[in-house]
């Protein structure tokens, strides 16, 4: 747990839930075990929290956490089930709503059945402080969907050129198709905190010149043995092993995202994720004193 954490900066459950999507422009840099990891670090710090798998065609969550769900979003696709049956439980608490996996029905979802998905959230009763998505990699129908529904998008990077490179693809797609104009860029595997920051910064330059967009840097994960060992225990390294660099990371970015980030006013994206059920109707939304 980073020394400078404050609990008391923890929003309360009469706080809008903050919806965040953490996202790739490709597979393989290690988005969902940032997002489960992130998530655990959440929870460790007072936060409600909730997981979305929305890579709904080839889902990895349960596998991460070592959870056999009966149930996943293909059978609230198929009304066989509701949104609120299918939930799991995971480390600490955490809720985790599991997709499928092979199965090419749900990859293939019509932009309508992905409002239809991201429209049932609106039934949950659950009490959060913050919705992680983790969705699929690239530009699929699904990606932009949750993107655009999202408050923050988290576009993870690591530093092989096709990954910056489709990054940046991904960010000029949301950004100037579907008017996404505000990323946080989260450096994963890399050697030091500065290889992070030059990271970011190669995407910076070639964003500045070509696109009207904000990025914001919101850390890096360093390369780290014992978390390849609790991915291979099929455990959350914030969980196997506190001490590590990278679990330390991730409490830092946990952090920075009670801390720092602006708490949204409204519920947000053009599908109005949250409206009903999970914002609180009566209270009075204020801007947060940074």
């Amino acid at each position: 747990m980073p020394a400078d954490w404050n609990p008391s900066t923890a929003p309360t459950h009469h706080r809008p839930v903050r919806v965040i999507c953490i996202t790739s422009g490709k597979g393989g840099v290690g988005k969902t075990n940032v997002t489960v990891n992130l998530a655990l670090a959440l929870s460790l710090q007072n936060q409600n929290v909730m997981l979305l798998d929305a890579d709904l065609g080839l889902a990895n969550v349960d596998v991460l956490l070592g959870l056999h769900p009966l149930y996943n979003l293909s059978h609230v696709i198929s009304q066989e089930r509701t949104l609120e049956e299918i939930i799991m439980t995971g480390p600490n608490g955490i809720r985790i709503i599991p997709a499928s996996s092979g199965v090419k029905r749900m990859a293939e979802l019509t932009p309508e059945e992905n409002a239809g998905l991201v429209g049932a959230f609106s039934d949950l009763n659950d009490s959060l402080d913050v919705m992680l998505i983790d969705s699929a990699a690239g530009i699929a129908d699904s990606v932009v969907t949750f993107s655009r529904a999202a408050h923050e998008v988290v576009v993870v990077v690591c530093d092989e050129p096709a990954s910056i490179t489709d990054a940046y693809a991904m960010i000029k797609l949301l950004s100037q198709d579907y008017e996404v104009d505000r990323f946080h860029i989260l450096a994963n595997r890399v050697v030091t905190a500065q290889e992070g920051r030059d990271l970011f910064n190669k995407l910076v330059k070639v964003s500045d010149r070509f696109l009207d967009v904000t990025l914001n840097f919101f850390g890096s994960i360093p390369e780290d043995p014992q978390l390849r060992k609790a991915v291979q225990a099929q455990r959350a390294v914030v969980e196997a092993f506190p001490g590590s660099r990278s679990a330390e990371a991730f409490h830092r970015l946990a952090a920075q995202v009670i801390g720092r980030w602006p708490m949204p006013r409204t519920a947000s994206g053009y599908l109005q994720f949250f409206i009903e059920r999970l914002i609180n109707p009566d209270y009075v939304f204020e801007e947060r004193v940074e």
